[in-house]
């Protein structure tokens, strides 16, 4: 046997294979070696096994491929349809939050309203009341509330109250007024 066929036939071994065929040196025909293991078992193993086996195996790892692909498509048919309910419900808190503005601009809107109906309604009561007695209900209020009043009264009745006021508050409200103007 020469160094070629020694070769061919550990390889055999070491592959597992029981039957390969070789060709000769000289004839350069095919022809079935046998192996140690397949001499011992005794008809040598048709070499279609070992290609039904190779099926086998690709057809297990295909199968388990095919099967990885679906659980990855389910997956992310899945997540698509996580995706369109975080979408809407994300919409919704959206429309939530528009509806809730404008809730809170409306009421805010209201009170102002209100507010603005309570200032008109107490400069009336000025109008209709005294200087002295008028005078002497702003040096009681608060600052803010005087200054507002003051600002909405027309200028015939605040020349009538301002000889009556607090001078420093009178002081205070007339500058404040001329800075406002400068700003304009």
């Amino acid at each position: 046997m020469n160094k070629r066929w020694i070769s061919i036939i550990a390889m055999a071994c070491c592959l597992g294979t029981f039957a390969t065929v070789a060709l000769t040196a000289s004839q350069g025909t095919t022809e079935p070696v046998r192996t140690p293991q397949s001499s011992m078992q005794g008809d040598p193993v048709p070499p279609t096994r070992a290609a039904r086996e190779e099926r086998a195996i690709q057809e297990a790892r295909r199968q388990q491929l095919a099967e990885k692909e679906a659980a990855l498509a389910a997956k992310e048919e899945e997540l698509k349809k996580l995706g369109a309910k975080i979408d809407a419900q994300l919409k919704a808190m959206e429309e939530t939050k528009k509806s809730y503005d404008e809730m809170v601009k409306a009421e805010e809107e209201r009170r102002k309203q209100a507010q603005s109906e309570r200032v008109t309604k107490m400069v009336k009561l000025f109008k209709t009341m005294k200087p002295a007695q008028s005078a002497e209900l702003l040096d009681k209020m608060a600052e803010d509330e005087v200054k507002l009043l003051l600002d909405r009264l027309d200028t015939k009745t605040v020349a009538k109250l301002v000889p009556n006021l607090n001078q420093p508050r009178t002081i205070r409200w007339v500058n404040e007024n001329l800075r406002k103007r400068g700003e304009k």
